[in-house]
């Protein structure tokens, strides 16, 4: 299934720009940046499980957003890419 993970992590201070970089650390391990704080996630139940798991415990709930858009298995007709940076596909080979 295709996930679209969204955040919005607080930098205000140091304990915030440390946060926004593990939580985009630990979404590259899942997915493809598509924007600066959203990334799309190809995982499967277990997997998105573990993601959201991972992710709520780095953020800071008082200061904080974090967003999941759980797009299924039929994303292809729900997905629409218009300008800059052209579109990959989800659900092919992710190199790290």
């Amino acid at each position: 299934m295709l996930i679209l993970v969204a955040y919005d992590v607080n930098t205000e201070d140091q304990a915030g720009r440390k946060r926004l970089r593990k939580v985009a650390k630990k979404c590259v391990n899942y997915g493809q940046r598509v924007q600066n704080s959203v990334f799309e996630c190809s995982v499967d139940a277990a997997q998105y499980k573990l993601l959201k798991a991972d992710l709520c415990e780095l953020i800071d709930l008082e200061k904080d957003s974090l967003r999941f858009y759980n797009l299924g298995n039929s994303y292809h007709a729900k997905v629409e890419h218009f300008g800059a940076k052209e579109s990959y596909e989800a659900d092919g080979l992710l190199m790290v």
